[in-house]
């Protein structure tokens, strides 16, 4: 796929990182490296604009400079740099100790800048060799301002949008003193009931790919090392999102095919775009662990892909190859990661790679192996700067947290990131006099945690803006509010998480409380204009280890929605969940329905401007939303099969079409396509093609668009989807105007892997073209491949 445009970089000048004093301490215990590299070289960290060093010289001076730490290691430092903890509390002393003796190369969970520094001191100052420690963390979308979730992202469509968010993550990030980010996770996901469908960008390989790429220019900026940017990591690599059943870790078996076409294109997107770090997968893949598969992590990844940066493991993913009955104890499962191809293992409290040394000096492993190993590691730290500024500024980290620009950008994207589904006679936006009493119901209308999703462990609650506070601030003066939870929902199986930082600790009503407040909400639906429901899935009913056997809305909140319908009165449903929920009944009873997903910091401020109109709804669904889990997996791309024209027909008991299509999203205006053009009939194969079209606006306000281009190939080597997005552009017109959208489809656009020839194969034959504003797109034309 082709690169989406990027957001023009700025040069800021480095923060937070102290050099003097130690800088020359550095310089002075380091004698061969000083030696090879002047203190010049050593001062610019090779964290430096690209238009001042060609990477070849640039990569080539790192690549010395590590080797140069490789001569003076020993195998025990050299493991120490391979080895990862987790830290959720403060170091103790034996912590302390494993970093100065060298065993200890990163560390992840660590947030507070005061620790950062202290323990940044112990690596530098007191190990033989004064390497400095990387810092990881899950941002995921956010550190403390709180973006949309991932999921919500993709259904933007807009790679800048994209982009800038995890730029603003980074640069929180960045000024505590975290280093690198394990994000963005890649993985397609088919099938909703899994719960890490969460993190990723949906169902399609070429939306994920282009997502891939963008949060990797975000997290990263221009280059490994710039300034207010964290080294990315591409993860769970690979096949993870398809996992049977929807469960959460269990097996995936995968075709060549599949694998191909579906699964790898968005990691082989962001490789391209220079992710630094891989996270291997916990699961089987066709039968082999992925954390021990080197066709995996060997052969595609680096022999195939050139991918030059380091493999990390899944936490406690080598020692798992135990369980999964691949290793036979601690040190084969080190040896099997190891060869594979995983640079760093990731551990909670057992260190399979500890066994490495005692590996290497029995000759299992040689000095190559082990330099190949630690080489990226170390040329990562060097690329980030931290040799010569290894400690955080821990006055700009509080200025930087939080801050202004910050929350702008969490408020931009949820606006750009939520998808109107219905919206039957204009309900939606709320104006008039006829809106001035309203009541918000459900268990998610007032929530300032959930409202902000899973995957936040540094936000600060009491900033984030629930539903019902959004509304508030922005209503016109004078409208009335008022306030009822309804029901209560919860898992049946509580969170990992909620046992590790606590969880909801709000009593669970009596029997007598829930009629009570039932009864309330469905009183206080009849005692108002409009209602405003919000409902869907608390925070920690999506992530990891959050899949779930059904759709349904959790609880009681199907029979509130229907009570609450019974009242006669208009109801908009805001939907908060990361998963497509069952919606048959609301499809055709509620009016109104605007799914916002988890929206972060300034989610209540940005829903309640889409639903005053003061932000118009454009996001489009990142996958198909079925009508019952009976449907599940369904996906718009899939192949023409035997009797193509009883495809919606295939259950008998209803369609087997979605409920909503992938691509699918309304807006408060009217858009129509015209005029599609294609500048070539026939190409030969190598050759590229242009197609426009019109985009107009019939409508009364200026709104978002997204075209989205879909092909189908007719006949060739192997049998291909019934259509496939290949082009999309976000744009926004104004009322009456007309916009000419261009496409560029070249030879990527039209290849792909064959399990006939296990191969990637170019077709002569003819394409089927699509353009409109989604996967049912209707406007159609077509062009040919020849010799």
């Amino acid at each position: 796929m082709k690169p989406h445009p990027t957001v023009a970089k700025s040069s800021p000048t480095l923060h937070g990182r102290n050099r003097g004093a130690f800088q020359r301490k550095l310089l002075a215990g380091c004698t061969t490296i000083s030696m090879i590299f002047p203190s010049t070289i050593l001062q610019r960290g090779f964290a430096q604009e690209a238009k001042n060093t060609k990477p070849s010289v640039q990569d080539a001076a790192v690549r010395q400079r590590a080797d140069a730490l490789l001569q003076q290691m020993t195998p025990e430092e050299k493991a120490g740099q391979l080895s990862q903890l987790f830290l959720f509390t403060k170091p103790d002393a034996t912590m302390e100790s494993r970093i100065a003796k060298g065993q200890v190369g990163s560390l992840l969970f660590v947030t507070d800048p005061s620790v950062i520094n202290h323990l940044q001191h112990v690596a530098v100052e007191q190990s033989r060799l004064h390497i400095p420690l990387i810092f990881g963390f899950d941002v995921i979308h956010g550190l403390q301002t709180i973006f949309p979730v991932p999921i919500a992202m993709a259904a933007s469509w807009d790679p800048d949008t994209i982009e800038r968010a995890q730029a603003a993550a980074a640069k929180e990030a960045r000024a505590v003193g975290i280093d690198w980010a394990f994000a963005p996770m890649v993985d397609i996901a088919r099938d909703p009931r899994w719960g890490r469908i969460v993190e990723g960008a949906g169902a399609d390989p070429y939306l994920g790919s282009a997502v891939a790429a963008a949060q990797v220019r975000g997290f990263q900026g221009a280059y490994i090392g710039a300034p207010d940017h964290i080294v990315a990591c591409a993860k769970h690599f690979a096949g993870y999102g398809a996992a049977e059943g929807g469960r959460d870790y269990d097996s995936v078996d995968l075709s060549d095919a599949q694998l191909r076409n579906v699964y790898l294109p968005p990691f082989k997107s962001a490789v391209d775009a220079g992710v630094g770090t891989i996270m291997s997968a916990y699961m089987d893949l066709n039968g082999v662990p992925a954390t021990g598969n080197r066709w995996l992590l060997h052969d595609v990844l680096r022999d195939e892909w050139k991918f030059g940066g380091f493999v990390v493991s899944d936490a406690d993913a080598v020692n798992n190859l135990q369980t999964h009955g691949f290793a036979a104890d601690k040190a084969d499962a080190a040896m099997r990661a190891f060869t594979a191809g995983v640079n760093m293992e990731m551990a909670l409290n057992k260190d399979a790679y500890d066994n490495l040394p005692a590996a290497y000096k029995a000759g299992k492993i040689n000095s190559e192996q082990l330099d190949a190993a630690v080489r990226p590691i170390l040329e990562t730290k060097i690329r980030l700067g931290l040799f010569e500024n290894p400690y955080v500024d821990e006055a700009r980290a509080a200025q930087v947290l939080g801050a202004t620009e910050q929350k702008q950008e969490s408020l931009r994207a949820a606006e750009r990131s939520a998808v109107l589904l219905r919206n039957e006679h204009a309900l939606l936006p709320l104006q008039g006099s006829g809106n001035r009493n309203i009541a918000v119901i459900g268990p998610l209308a007032d929530s300032k945690r959930d409202i902000t999703g899973p995957w936040v462990f540094v936000n600060k609650e009491q900033e984030s803006v629930s539903v019902l506070e959004g509304l508030k601030q922005i209503a016109p003066q004078g409208t009335q509010f008022t306030y009822s939870q309804g029901v209560q929902i919860s898992r049946k199986f509580p969170s990992m998480f909620d046992a590790i930082f606590g969880g909801d600790k709000t009593p669970v009503w009596t029997e007598a409380e829930q009629k009570q407040e039932f009864d309330k909400a469905v009183q206080t639906a009849r005692s108002a204009d409009v209602v405003v429901m919000v409902l869907g899935e608390r925070q920690n009913m999506d992530g990891e280890a959050a899949s779930r056997s059904s759709l349904e809305l959790p609880g009681r909140q199907q029979e509130l929605l229907e009570a609450v319908a019974a009242t006669g009165k208009p109801v908009v449903l805001v939907m908060m969940s990361a998963r497509p929920l069952e919606l048959r009944w609301a499809s055709k009873n509620i009016p109104a329905i605007l799914d916002v997903w988890y929206p972060g910091t300034e989610g209540g401020i940005a829903i309640a401007n889409l639903l005053y109109g003061k932000a118009v709804p454009a996001g489009k669904l990142p996958y198909d939303w079925p009508r019952d889990v009976g449907q599940v997996p369904i996906f718009y791309s899939h192949d023409v099969t035997h009797q193509p024209e009883k495809q919606g027909t295939r259950y008998w008991n209803e369609e087997s079409t979605p409920l909503f299509p992938f691509g699918y999203g309304l807006s408060y205006t009217n858009f129509q396509f015209s005029n599609l053009h294609i500048n070539h009939d026939q190409i030969h194969r190598g050759e590229g093609l242009d197609v426009a079209v019109d985009v107009r606006n019939s409508g009364t306000v200026t709104a978002d668009e997204v075209a989205q281009l879909y092909l189908h190939q007719q006949s060739g080597t192997s049998s291909r989807p019934v259509r496939e997005l290949k082009g999309f552009h976000r744009v926004t017109v104004a009322p009456g105007e007309t916009q000419t959208v261009h496409f560029n489809l070249d030879t990527a656009d039209l290849t792909y892997w064959s399990a006939a020839t296990r191969s990637w194969v170019q077709d002569d034959t003819r394409f089927d073209l699509w353009v409109g504003d989604d996967s049912n797109a209707s406007l159609h034309s077509g062009f040919t491949v020849a010799p």
